[in-house]
């Protein structure tokens, strides 16, 4: 079974802050399904859970030069480390690695939280949108 830890929102952020490449030196996947409209953390992909089984051996096989992997849901209780489990897992398997060489992590408190904290930071956050996170303010 790969090891897959939790990353917190302050140390994703100072990743994605730091002169690491998206995409290269960092992937943050996001499975959020409907629920991905009103935001989301800047640069991520959108691999929705519903059809993450489907897509998961061309994530394997687009991310396997990149070092640390980060997936996230709303919560990052069920379906952001289900999915983290099921990639790490996939890349054993197609890639043949034992161990794992991609640092697979799963962002602690998913989404919610990160724009909760982060959600005024352009470098953190983009299409960030009041009505679906804050619609008592409007």
């Amino acid at each position: 079974m790969p090891i897959i830890r939790y990353i917190t929102n302050d140390e994703l952020a100072a990743v994605i802050k730091s002169d690491k490449v998206p995409h290269k030196d960092y992937l943050i996947v996001d499975v959020r399904d409907d629920d991905f409209e009103g935001g989301n953390i800047k640069n991520a992909i959108n691999y929705p859970s519903r059809k993450f089984w489907d897509d998961v051996d061309e994530l394997v096989k687009k991310t396997k030069e990149v070092p640390l992997v980060v997936f996230h849901c709303a919560l990052s209780q069920v379906r952001g480390p289900k999915a983290a489990r099921i990639y790490a897992e996939t890349r054993q398997n197609v890639l043949e690695e034992s161990p794992l060489k991609a640092d697979v992590a799963i962002l602690k408190d998913g989404f919610t939280q990160f724009q909760v904290k982060f959600k005024d930071d352009a470098e953190l956050v983009e299409k960030w949108d009041k009505e679906v996170w804050a619609p008592e303010w409007s």
